[in-house]
């Protein structure tokens, strides 16, 4: 979107006044790829005369089969370099015009890269915005596509995410989500030896003010256990951690190509929270992996008991093409692999309800994030809805705010002191 701003573009909500529409697409797993599919097709009958470039990680693992099947789609450019989206709309005009008409402002390649880092369009809620601090992945999962979507880790430089960091902060955010494929493994493509993780997170807490820093996506088997006592130093970086364990049984675990075992797993969990008894840990399980027997699914129900992880997300094992999983035998049917999924769904709901009962009563920062107004009859109502630090965008709960001030004095995107009052099932009611 930066790139296109610098190239003379204008974004607009509207779609009936847009010349192009972007479709970003994920090439993960199967429903991923057909939603994706799904809505170049919906957007080709909605406006069969408008522009349409599908971007993203399917365009990049399947760019030779699209461009040969998929004609709904008038361009299609991959993940590899986002600099090019202005020449790639150059293109799709062109096809047509003859010209370079839409080709919009060329300016140059400092003032874009500037665009990038400070000045982009932020699409998350007000107050909190995603800084990716690497690219790719090294740990090559079994099941997993994206190095081959996006390759092996590449980390930036902590100088670079810090400047980042500095002008985000400066327009006013007061969450930075640190995002990576794995960003436990950050600096692991130059470093070799270790995660340079902890020596980014001390460079960001250099920054001045009041802010979070969340961090998402740290795979289990090399966890810098560094970055716990950079936590209970400075409460800025949040206790929230999102682990994606996959599973409990050391069969499937060897065979999803990946290092740890269901005690060494709860052996970390139970590290993070001696050291941070405040500590709020998500993770995701995959259900239906090739050879996953009821024995299997059995030692995973019991992982999850033990572990009582706070926020819990399953899919079922896509078969994807390239993947080492590929050519597994003992595929296990949808169906069973459907059926284990909601099995751990409806015990994990029984977990996190309870976990959430724990921050009634405390004392906490709710990050204010919407504002939705209902007119009644009788008067007019403000819902005001946020999030706490136990609750990551998007994928978490929300926090139900109640003000009993002014509701004048109530800001979009600033941080706010608040009483947890009580829970509504998997939200957090609070009062400011």
């Amino acid at each position: 979107m930066a790139y296109l701003n610098n190239a003379g573009w204008e974004n607009t909500a509207d779609a009936d006044s847009a010349d192009l529409i972007i479709v970003n697409s994920c090439g993960f797993i199967e429903s991923a790829k057909q939603e994706s599919i799904n809505a170049v097709l919906e957007w080709r009958k909605r406006y069969p005369k408008k522009k349409i470039l599908l971007a993203g990680c399917l365009a990049q693992r399947y760019a030779k089969e699209l461009s040969e099947e998929l004609k709904e789609a008038d361009g299609f450019m991959g993940v590899d370099d986002s600099a090019k989206i202005a020449e790639k709309t150059r293109e799709i005009f062109k096809k047509e015009s003859g010209d370079n008409s839409a080709q919009g402002n060329t300016n140059d390649a400092e003032r874009a890269e500037r665009l990038c880092i400070g000045e982009r369009p932020l699409l998350s809620l007000p107050g909190s915005a995603y800084v990716k601090i690497s690219e790719g992945c090294d740990n090559n999962c079994s099941y997993c596509a994206i190095p081959l979507i996006r390759g092996g880790l590449v980390s930036r430089s902590i100088s670079d995410i810090v400047d980042e960091c500095r002008v985000l902060l400066a327009r006013g955010i007061k969450e930075l989500c640190i995002i990576g494929q794995d960003i436990g493994a950050f600096g692991m493509d130059s470093e070799k030896e270790a995660a340079t993780l902890p020596k980014l997170l001390n460079a960001i807490l250099k920054l001045d003010g009041r802010f979070w820093v969340r961090l998402l996506y740290i795979h289990p088997d090399h966890f810098p256990l560094q970055i716990l006592d950079i936590i209970e130093r400075d409460s800025r970086v949040l206790p929230y951690f999102d682990i994606p364990f996959q599973h409990a049984s050391a069969k499937i675990l060897a065979a999803m190509n990946r290092c740890g075992t269901a005690e060494k797993y709860l052996s970390l969990i139970s590290t993070i929270r001696i050291k941070l008894p405040n500590a709020v840990i998500r993770s995701t399980f995959l259900l239906g992996f090739p050879g996953e027997t009821e024995e299997d699914f059995t030692a995973l129900l019991d992982f999850q008991k033990k572990a009582s992880l706070d926020w819990l997300g399953c899919f079922t094992y896509s078969r994807e093409e390239g993947t080492a999983a590929f050519k597994m035998k003992e595929r296990v049917p949808a169906k069973i692999a459907q059926e284990r999924k909601q099995k751990i769904e409806d015990c994990q709901m029984l977990i996190t309800e309870k976990n959430m009962d724990r921050f009634t009563g405390q004392n906490l920062h709710v990050l204010i994030e919407e504002q939705f107004i209902s007119e009644s009859e009788k008067n007019e109502e403000n819902l005001w809805l946020g999030r706490l630090y136990c609750q990551a965008p998007e994928i978490d709960g929300a926090a139900v705010i109640i003000s009993g001030k002014d509701e004048n004095n109530l800001q979009l995107g600033t941080l706010v002191p608040c009483k947890v009052t009580a829970r509504r099932g998997f939200d957090l009611e609070v009062l400011v």
